[in-house]
């Protein structure tokens, strides 16, 4: 963590910031070895940041891996957008594409968890040729009509579905200190069960209380990291991608990934138990949409599989870039 370089690069009109590391050598140049090391993009999802994937910089970096893990667009410490609300996801795209070329970096391994893995496939389909590979953490790939209609099967109460209506989270967010909220999400994620509010009048926040306890893998310290960053940068962003945002106009591009691929999902993740993902991903009609793909379970990993169990993450990623490099 010491070693991870803090950069900014302007892409646009926004500062975004780019935490970078590796490949770690003692016995060389290591300018000369990071120029020509390969390079490792790890995608963050909500409500994470560019910290949720600490354990990873360092295990790719130390196996002579090039690391890079941007914060998005009004996220952590990068740039909050003019106008939050009109954000989408093509914008996260075309930012990951600026990243590569202010490097001048031609291929990257992709690193995905949650809604990043949507903008990994994203950008594997428009740029096929800046792409070495994909791995994904909890969410696969989804096309979008597949993932609304899934949507639609819960009830309202269902937190996509609240958080979808502008203004609904901003009010009950406002509720709580920044930390209080960033606490109890990360509690309410990493369940094995769907974050739903089922009674009268609860929001969203109400479903966890302030006596429940963060998951023991999860510090103070790590909470005080998010919780700091998140009162820089507040929730607008945040809400608006992933929940409110456009997806990706395709046009007339197939959705089909050619790239190898490795999906790694816990069996006490709340995404697995969404109507039909479970036969999505285990009849494998997810590689209808990615051919090359592996699926990994970890039985008792939740939705932070990675912070959870980061030797095991670290393990089963690092298998996969060597296969393929």
């Amino acid at each position: 963590m010491d070693h991870i370089q803090h950069k900014f690069v302007e892409i646009g009109s926004l500062d975004l910031h780019v935490p970078e590391l590796g490949p770690i050598r003692y016995d060389t140049d290591l300018l000369c070895v990071a120029a020509t090391a390969i390079v490792i993009v790890f995608l963050h999802g909500f409500p994470e940041i560019w910290y949720s994937w600490r354990h990873q910089m360092v295990g790719v970096a130390n196996v002579g891996y090039r690391a890079l893990a941007p914060d998005f667009r009004g996220y952590g410490l990068s740039e909050v957008p003019a106008e939050p609300g009109k954000t989408n996801f093509i914008d996260l795209v075309d930012d990951l594409l600026g990243i590569l070329d202010h490097y001048k970096i031609q291929k990257v391994f992709l690193v995905a968890k949650d809604f990043g893995s949507e903008i990994a496939y994203d950008f594997e389909l428009l740029h096929p040729d800046r792409v070495l590979g994909v791995v994904t953490l909890g969410v696969p790939y989804v096309p979008d009509a597949l993932k609304y209609k899934l949507f639609a099967q819960l009830p309202e109460g269902f937190y996509v579905r609240r958080w979808m209506k502008p203004g609904r989270a901003e009010a009950d967010f406002g509720r709580f200190r920044v930390k209080e909220v960033v606490r109890r999400i990360y509690i309410l994620f990493s369940r094995d069960v769907i974050p739903i509010a089922t009674k009268e009048n609860q929001e969203i926040m109400d479903i966890v209380n302030y006596t429940t306890p963060l998951p023991p893998w999860f510090t103070k310290k790590d909470l005080n990291a998010y919780g700091k960053l998140y009162e820089r940068s507040g929730f607008r962003t945040p809400l608006q991608i992933p929940y409110r945002a456009k997806p990706v106009n395709l046009g007339k591009i197939i959705p089909r990934v050619t790239v190898p691929a490795l999906h790694i999902i816990g069996g006490k993740d709340y995404f697995y138990k969404l109507p039909g993902i479970k036969q999505y991903i285990m009849a494998g009609e997810v590689k209808k949409y990615v051919p090359h793909l592996t699926v990994t379970f970890l039985s008792e990993g939740t939705h932070f599989i990675q912070e959870q169990y980061p030797k095991k993450v670290n393990k089963l990623i690092i298998k996969f870039l060597k296969k393929h490099t």
